[in-house]
């Protein structure tokens, strides 16, 4: 098959700005040179590539090739960085967990800001449906719950994030009397509707989710919603310490279930199998922010 590198790069416009027109905007060319190379691009695959929709998006096999299309701008790139080609700009698409983002990845934003000619763009994803983004060729990196790799990548173990439940401490008081905390009738914060956390520790506890369920999906705000008493919610500790000490938190459940009173989530690293020293030393920060930050993954995940 003769795959040009204009045509992949229309098709990846196409992906990522959803239509011919837009494509045509990014690469600075018209939408029938746009519509020229796909329909080239489909001859050349013997199928379709592009779904003609509102927004336009790649089929299963557009998808492949969108892969393709990013590795090879990612080499090309490289080169000419290494070439001292003036104004080549390498763009790292990563996915990540609001709760990384917010807690350890710092580390990781702030060493790639020392890195010339380098685009940072981040996907915010959940961990359990973050390997989507790697399948579909939208991000060549992922922070995920998924230790089974996708094909083409690698995957490695970053560590444990693990979570606690807490609350404020006039919550507590309306909601919990002698130790033991009213879990089917407590109003619960979740991030929206893919964080499944606070029924993982419900239902280890025989419970359904209580009626009132308040949705607040930024890492932070999510944080500040619980320390305002809005409801209880599960906590990452490296947020957490702060407010325990100072008392705007207290923890739920530590005297009913005894060391069942937080949920671990083991994340991994997952990259394209490529041979991209950019991506390599993308991948050792990553790694070496989340050994300074995580617990390590001594057994395979169980969340309770």
């Amino acid at each position: 098959m003769d795959l040009q590198p204009a045509q992949l790069a229309a098709l990846v416009a196409i992906a990522d700005t959803g239509s011919f027109e837009a494509a045509a905007r990014a690469l600075s060319v018209t939408p029938s040179a746009v519509s020229q190379r796909i329909r080239a691009l489909e001859s050349a695959a013997g199928q379709v590539l592009v779904r003609r929709t509102a927004p336009c998006a790649p089929t299963r096999a557009g998808e492949r090739l969108v892969r393709l299309g990013r590795e090879t701008s990612l080499l090309w790139a490289e080169a000419r960085e290494e070439l001292s080609a003036s104004g080549a700009v390498v763009e790292l698409r990563v996915a990540v967990n609001a709760d990384s983002l917010a807690t350890w990845f710092g580390g990781v934003l702030s060493a790639v800001g020392g890195w010339p000619g380098v685009a940072l763009r981040l996907d915010v994803e959940d961990q359990a449906t973050s390997t989507d983004l790697l399948r579909r060729g939208e991000a060549l990196a992922a922070v995920t719950s998924d230790p089974v790799a996708v094909q083409g990548c690698t995957v490695g173990p970053l560590g444990v994030l693990r979570y606690r439940p807490a609350a404020s401490p006039a919550f507590a008081e309306r909601w919990v009397r002698a130790g033991r905390a009213d879990w089917a009738a407590m109003p619960v914060v979740v991030f929206n509707e893919k964080d499944a956390l606070q029924d993982d520790l419900l239902a280890a506890r025989g419970h359904p989710r209580p009626p009132v369920v308040h949705r607040v999906p930024t890492s932070a705000d999510f944080h500040e919603a619980v320390r305002r008493g809005l409801g209880w919610g599960l906590v990452p500790e490296p947020q957490l310490g702060p407010d325990l000490a100072s008392g705007r938190l207290v923890l739920l459940a530590a005297g009913d279930r005894p060391g069942r009173d937080r949920v671990d989530v083991a994340l991994h690293w997952q990259r394209w199998r490529l041979d991209s020293p950019l991506l390599g030393r993308l991948s050792d920060v990553v790694r070496t922010e989340a050994a300074a930050a995580l617990r390590p993954l001594a057994r395979p995940h169980h969340p309770l």
